[in-house]
């Protein structure tokens, strides 16, 4: 075998001295000749038919122009998977924090200031913001459609007739909130036209090539007009997974045909991008009286908030890990990505496999505590090892050093 060169060597991080020393460039030390100021108007209510009047605050010395669907050259729609999110608001809006109107001004104080001159006229409408209920036929609907948009099923075995054999069920029902990447920066980013009339737009961003191909859209563009460049990146986690600044600032450069920098505060940071999925996990776990696990049924359901963002693949994988690494024979789970009015949710580390420990290992403590075993020993009964197949069918082949790290407890 040859000799590995990262692997087990002390490497030194190729941006680590530039970050300790300060020199690190990040989207907000980034300043342009010419360069105008953006802020962003969001909505104050969860949902709400909308009517904007901008004209006062357009009128304001220095104000360059305010932006809002209207002045979308493409298409006025982003998202990951599902086309969902709009660029700015144009009837309605679905959540606290929905971008509304852009304002560009000669400075940020002037625009700061011109926020106070927008008008926006809300006509509330019913909303929804536990995801249990938004899951019903007469719920508020947050896009006109039934608000539950995935639904993912493992079945393996007779859950039935196993639940019949087991000598002790557990059941119960856990919970987990939405919690913010709360990222040491906050999302900021220039653009400007290049030499070849390109749009160019800096942001810290953890999907450029994405982000490209949603500027380009929005902008009615070939995407071969737009470039994302990624300078340092101060923290992301999932958070930057999905747009925030890029397409507003793209439209206001191509339009005013000058650079145009915008910089959130932390406040806006959190309304602006996505959360971890809050879920509700309803478990049902089965075994017999040596603690063989024999059969587990799980609902989990998943709160996506206002927009689908990555809601299909994390609430997928959630379901894929439900039993956790334990060899189960038999299996039913259902998980569901579901849309409310709440802060929208995305990636954050784990993608969906971060949420569902909560559940199948309190199950597994409580089922070890009636039969009267310790948790090591229930664990290492039911443990995957090599050779060991999932509740999908994956056959588990290679180094499994499960055994091994919960054999190494013991000695705690």
């Amino acid at each position: 075998m040859n000799e590995l060169k990262i692997v087990g060597k002390s490497i030194n991080k190729i941006d680590a001295k530039d970050k300790v020393d300060g020199s690190a460039i990040y989207p907000q030390d980034i300043y342009l000749e010419n360069m105008a100021f953006g802020v962003t108007i969001r909505s104050t209510r969860p949902h709400a038919f909308i009517k904007v009047d901008t004209k006062e605050a357009g009128k304001i010395d220095g104000v360059l122009k305010v932006f809002t669907y209207k002045d979308v050259p493409g298409k006025n729609h982003h998202g990951v998977v599902l086309k969902d999110h709009e660029v700015f608001a144009s009837k309605k809006v679905r959540r606290i924090g929905d971008p509304i109107a852009f304002i560009v001004a000669e400075t940020k104080e002037i625009a700061e200031y011109a926020k106070n001159f927008i008008k926006v006229e809300y006509e509330d409408i019913p909303a929804v913001f536990d995801p249990e209920e938004a899951m019903k036929e007469d719920s508020p609907k947050v896009h006109d459609r039934d608000n539950v948009f995935y639904h993912f099923k493992i079945r393996r075995g007779d859950v039935e007739k196993a639940f019949k054999e087991c000598h002790v069920i557990v059941e119960n029902v856990y919970k987990v909130p939405m919690v913010d990447h709360a990222f040491l920066q906050p999302e900021a980013g220039v653009a400007f036209l290049d030499e070849d009339g390109r749009v160019v737009v800096i942001a810290s961003t953890q999907y450029p090539h994405f982000d490209q191909e949603e500027i380009a859209e929005s902008l009615g563009v070939n995407k071969e007009m737009v470039r994302v460049l990624t300078p340092a990146v101060g923290g992301a986690f999932g958070g930057r997974e999905d747009i925030t600044v890029q397409i507003h600032l793209a439209i206001a450069a191509l339009t005013l045909k000058r650079p145009v920098k915008t910089v959130y505060s932390r406040e806006e940071s959190f309304l602006a991008h996505s959360k971890r999925h809050a879920m509700k996990m309803y478990y049902k776990t089965g075994a017999l009286k040596d603690g063989t696990l024999l059969a587990l049924e799980a609902k989990i359901i998943g709160d996506s908030g206002a927009y689908a963002s990555w809601a299909m693949n994390v609430l997928r994988k959630s379901a894929v890990h439900a039993t956790g690494p334990y060899y189960i024979p038999n299996v039913k789970v259902d998980s569901f990505a579901v849309y409310t009015n709440n802060p929208f949710t995305g990636a954050m580390r784990g993608f969906g496999a971060t949420q569902v420990p909560i559940a199948y290992e309190q199950q597994m403590d409580i089922l070890a505590e009636k039969l009267g075993l310790t948790p090591i020993e229930i664990r290492l009964k039911n443990c995957f090892r090599e050779g060991s197949e999932t509740a999908t069918g994956q056959v588990l082949e290679g180094f499994v050093p499960l055994e091994r790290c919960i054999e190494e407890l013991k000695s705690f």
